[in-house]
């Protein structure tokens, strides 16, 4: 079975591997690390066995969340809750006659059990799973409640109700006051009374299905215990208590001084009841099999028959709780007390610590992201029970433990130094033969020839996968040195929000067992993927979006980008809409990448140009280089890639496609090759691409990988990758924010421009702006020397351009929020150049160019001298 189950497991194991590699994810995947490699298997054995020696190792009949289908106990991360439908029952426990004494008057001391007549009084219970009923020990109450003895007068006729009614007039019932006129309303009854106080402290009851079949099965007397956890919010004030099926009745029953060893369990693994009880052996509660597996099964009808029978059912119905389901099996768990191995979380350790102080003392040493993490992992592990650790399976790392005939573990019943060479030669086992050798190895040769005295079993249960998960940074990450060497730690735990109460806290808890702190300095969550509409995403559903089309449909990139640009802490939504923004997105980022490698062309150190001798407009850019590396090294490090995709999506969109690649296409495509100019632009276009390439490496992986290769900085290397890199660090003096402050009112001027030969291109009288030599009037006569510094009709992309230093006429281009600046637009004179399509005055040209500008005629001069 286990062979089997290898081989299985390896499969997906493949599968997973190149779906992984195909979404562009980083990994060893030659090299993997397995839990099921037997160099795993032998480290899991081993963290375990220490914390076995460390006396944290307790065995407990708890109940547990019990899995009939899977017949193995659950952990809490091992289910997830849904709705469902349950039966509801009230039901009446006879009060012992001997004990009706504690009725009293209002405002009377309790009097002597001969001083009451019989009053026959039942104290009434609700519950929501009637197959408890027959395991049913004692019923709790809360002194803190008060409770009346109330008589039944009229009860609705069967003619009324279509059924017989369950009350009877003339019977006494306990209630809690608050909740008397709901119970009275659920068992049909139309009239009632209060009659007395009742103070039920230290009152007997009898089962209600006692004398069931002529059968002594139920006949035992049933206390009632006064417990924190009843309330008076919903039901009866009453809280009927099965220790073997409720942590809350479990813990009331031990704290009374009972013992677990007198807990009723009569169920089995399959979730049926044991031979020995009376009408109901063998009935299931859940269905394990077939087409209606995980639905009610026979136990609660049956149940609530007999209680009919019995006359102490009260009432019934029908209601909908939010209940524990298998996440393997998807059918409800029951709660059921086993023998089962747990890690104390309250039990001191060898330093004295107990788990959960070494473990809340780790949350708040640990980064969260988002910080919301910090409460919600920190809640979880501050109430949580001890941590369950066997599973009843065969598939799985054993708990390689030997217990005597006490049940005592070897490694607390032996001496230290014994248990230590028990331990040592059952790892060693391990590491050559997996867990195969623990199953495999007979015992003797394991325990040695010191056996204490004692007759040792060995343990065949598996351990909860959760502790293997937990001890990935034992096998995987100590295994591959990489952790901080001088905390231990590792800088990141990565997963789904959902794993608070998996990974994360099993990580946590195993880690602080070991070594007294967490695996991890950070813990990051992100939320899933909803349908446009919000919606969980499900093959029933028929909303489900498949990676492999949209990889197939637009490439694997579009993907990435999606989900770098949303805020992945929350669930991200999806659809064909959605995705084509990602697309959009994709295509700009794409052909930024593509103009600037074709600008680059021949580029090379040699022609690059000093900061300081470069023209404003480059002096800009890389300014805002130096703001985007501020902004994205700062958005890495907190994980913020939304806020990366926003600032450098802008940027090439804005900055560099609107702005920069708009203005200076004139210089790069028509200046001279060594025009200062134009060797600054390359210069400029040289660090862009550097940056935005390892930028966006992380996000864009294939893409970044492609363009890397083709530019300077790859090409020819075959041992470069844009991987490989790191940010590039900015000079200092790149950064001046008093030249951006210049260029942002530039920048105001030119827009009015913009806008106002946009109105002249819609209506016809030019084509391009190159037609156009408007007159730009500025008020401010500092805005007027800034802007002609800068060549306007290069900023403006206009043949020619008039500054006056003037208010706007009446007739000018205005905009509302750009005060002091107009534009009266006027069509360029002269000639179009054929190269530059600039207009110019014919009278400039060169002999030789009569259709070309002069700096255009000078260009190809020197290209034609460099071509001879």
């Amino acid at each position: 079975f286990r062979a089997r189950c290898r081989e299985y497991a390896k499969g997906w194991v493949d599968i997973q591997a190149e779906e992984f590699r195909a979404l562009g994810v980083e990994g060893e995947w030659d090299n993997p690390y397995l839990t099921m490699r037997p160099e795993s298997e032998a480290k899991i054995v081993s963290e375990f066995l220490d914390i076995a020696m460390s006396g944290r190792l307790v065995r407990g009949a708890k109940p547990v969340m019990w899995s009939p289908v899977e017949k193995t106990a659950l952990a809490e991360a091992e289910v997830e809750y849904h709705d469902r439908k349950v039966p509801v029952i009230w039901v009446k426990f006879p009060v012992e006659q001997r004990i009706v004494a504690s009725i009293k008057k209002p405002g009377e001391a309790i009097r002597h059990p001969s001083d009451y007549p019989e009053v026959g009084a039942s104290v009434v219970i609700w519950t929501t799973t009637p197959w408890t009923i027959p395991s049913n020990q004692a019923v709790c109450y809360n002194s803190e409640i008060d409770y009346g003895l109330y008589e039944v007068a009229e009860v609705m006729t069967e003619e009324e109700l279509g059924f017989p009614p369950y009350a009877t007039a003339g019977e006494k019932l306990i209630i809690a006051d608050v909740l008397a006129k709901q119970v009275m309303e659920a068992a049909k009854v139309k009239d009632f009374a209060r009659i007395d106080d009742a103070d039920i402290s230290g009152a007997l009851l009898h089962h209600p299905l006692r004398g069931l079949d002529g059968s002594e099965f139920f006949s035992r007397v049933i206390p009632m215990l006064d417990a924190h956890h009843v309330t008076a919010d919903a039901g009866t004030g009453f809280v009927h208590t099965a220790p073997a099926h409720g942590e809350d009745d479990y813990n009331v029953w031990i704290e009374s001084g009972r013992s677990s060893r007198d807990i009723r369990d009569i169920v089995d693994d399959g979730g049926c009841y044991r031979a020995e009880v009376p009408r109901f052996a063998g009935l299931d509660i859940i269905r394990t099999s077939g087409k209606k597996r995980g639905e009610q099964g026979k136990a609660n009808p049956e149940v609530i028959k007999a209680l009919a029978e019995s006359g102490n059912l009260l009432a019934r119905g029908l209601t909908t709780i939010r209940d524990a389901h298998s996440w393997r099996s998807k059918a409800p768990v029951i709660r059921r007390a086993t023998p089962q191995w747990f890690i104390a979380m309250d039990t001191p350790g060898k330093d004295g610590k107990t788990l959960r102080e070494l473990a809340m003392k780790g949350l708040e040493q640990t980064e969260f992201f988002p910080a919301t993490g910090r409460n919600r992992l920190t809640s979880m592990v501050e109430g949580r029970p001890d941590w369950l650790v066997s599973r009843q399976r065969n598939w799985g790392v054993p708990l390689t433990i030997f217990v005597n005939e006490n049940g005592e573990p070897h490694t607390k019943a032996m001496p230290p130094h014994l248990a230590v060479a028990v331990n040592q030669r059952i790892v060693e086992a391990v590491s050559k033969g997996g867990v195969e050798a623990w199953f495999d190895t007979d015992d003797a040769v394991l325990l040695g020839d010191d056996t204490c005295g004692h007759t040792w079993t060995k343990v065949t249960d598996v351990l909860d996968v959760w502790f293997d998960s937990g001890t990935t940074h034992a096998f995987c990450m100590r295994e591959r040195g990489i952790i901080d060497e001088d905390t231990g730690q590792v800088d990141l735990y990565m997963e789904g929000s959902d794993q608070h109460r998996g990974w994360f806290q099993s990580s946590l808890l195993e880690s602080c067992a070991t070594r007294g702190l967490p695996p991890y300095k950070q813990i990051l969550t992100h939320g899933f993927i909803v349908d446009a509409d919000g919606k969980k995403m499900g093959k029933s559903e028929g909303n489900a979006v498949d990676p492999k089309q949209i990889q197939k449909q637009y490439g694997i990139e579009i993907l990435r980008l999606w989900s770098a640009s949303g805020d992945f802490t929350e669930d991200l939504r999806i659809s064909d809409e959605i995705i084509k923004g990602s697309v959009e997105t994709y295509r700009r980022l794409r052909n930024t990448f593509r103009y600037l490698l074709g600008a680059l062309d021949g580029f090379s150190s040699e022609e690059a140009v000093a900061r300081k001798d470069m023209p404003g407009l480059e002096k800009w850019v890389l300014h805002r280089l130096a703001e985007l590396d501020e902004t994205v090294r700062a958005a890495y490090t907190v994980y913020d890639f939304k806020k990366i995709m926003a600032a450098l999506v802008n940027f090439c969109a804005v900055d560099l496609s609107a702005v920069y690649f708009d203005i200076r296409k004139d210089s790069l495509y028509c200046d001279a090759l060594d025009e200062p100019r134009r060797r600054a632009a390359r210069t400029v276009m040289d660090h862009v691409l550097k940056h935005l390439l390892t930028w966006l490496a992380p996000i864009m992986p294939f893409t970044t990988e492609e363009a890397f290769l083709m530019s300077r900085f790859g090409a020819g290397n075959a041992d470069a990758s844009v991987h490989l890199q790191l940010f590039p660090d900015v000079p200092t003096d790149w950064k001046d924010e008093a030249l951006a402050a210049r260029w942002a009112q530039i920048f105001e001027v030119r827009r009015v421009v913009t806008g106002a030969l946009e109105i002249e291109r819609r209506e016809k009288r030019i084509g391009s702006s190159l037609e156009a030599a408007p007159e730009v009037y500025i008020t401010n006569m500092d805005l007027l020397k800034l802007v002609k510094a800068e060549t306007p009709e290069d900023l403006f992309i206009t043949s020619a351009a008039k500054l006056i230093h003037q208010d706007p006429p009446a007739r000018a281009f205005t905009l509302d929020e750009v005060e002091g600046v107009g534009v009266v637009p006027s069509k360029a004179s002269g000639i179009k150049c054929a190269r530059s399509w600039k207009y110019f005055d014919p009278a400039t040209a060169i002999a030789g160019y009569p259709d070309l500008t002069p700096r255009d005629a000078e260009a190809v001069k020197q290209l034609a001298q460099e071509t001879r």
